[in-house]
């Protein structure tokens, strides 16, 4: 997995368009989803760049991580191609794709909301 900020796009203030999460941003991310993977919801190891999570917040985290009933995994290279940033004129919105370890199962779905534009 490469995370060098040179390896990735530049953020792209655009209030229209989504655009690809900055390079400079993806190591802090990775690391994020680091601690969550080892169950450090709240960011009590500390991320450089990254505020400390609310302990409401991470309690929320911790629950909808449980009710989705799988195990999460650290970021695939592959997470950057469908995750995304946006400038809202005030702060960036990021959306990074969680990834779960594959079951004996198979793939399990629970649809929790629908989104109409």
């Amino acid at each position: 997995m490469t995370d060098r900020a040179s390896d990735g796009p530049p953020a792209v203030k655009d209030r229209d368009a989504e655009h690809p999460i900055a390079g400079a941003w993806r190591p802090m991310l990775r690391e994020v989803v680091r601690c969550f993977v080892a169950g450090d919801y709240g960011l009590a190891k500390g991320v450089a760049g990254v505020e400390p999570v609310p302990a409401a917040t991470a309690d929320h985290i911790r629950a909808y991580l449980a009710d989705y009933g799988g195990t999460l995994v650290e970021l695939p290279d592959d997470t950057w191609q469908t995750s995304f940033a946006q400038w809202i004129g005030i702060r960036w919105d990021v959306v990074v794709d969680l990834w779960t370890a594959e079951t004996d199962a198979g793939s399990r779905f629970t649809i929790h909301m629908v989104y109409v534009p």
